[in-house]
């Protein structure tokens, strides 16, 4: 989530992570209006780290996912590389450490 400062033409013109003032809108980090403010920024830096911010989310979906299919039979966790049986498995087993709930990491961090 980033806080976004519009000018007087209603258009973004300064995202921050905190908010400065009480006029400071919320957004989520993925949202068109930032993306598109930061590509007519032309800093290919910010692109990347919002995409690296999302980065969290995405592996726990893929994981999500993976343990779907793996559960109807679709694939066998043996038939994945045997660096990513390794990391899903240290995943799995500190998910299962935090306790029973469903979290994002991003929620507790």
């Amino acid at each position: 989530m980033f806080y976004v400062e519009r000018g007087q033409k209603g258009k973004i013109v300064a995202i921050r992570r905190e908010a400065d003032t009480a006029e400071m809108e919320l957004k989520e980090a993925v949202d068109g209006e930032i993306i598109e403010f930061l590509i007519d920024e032309k800093t290919n830096d910010s692109l990347i780290r919002l995409l690296a911010s999302t980065d969290v989310g995405g592996m726990r979906i893929l994981e999500d996912l993976i343990n779907l299919l793996v559960s109807k039979n679709i694939i066998m966790l043996t038939e994945l590389p045997h660096d990513a049986q390794v990391k899903l498995r240290q995943r799995q087993q500190i998910r299962q450490s935090l306790g029973k709930e469903t979290i994002i990491v991003d929620d507790i961090i």
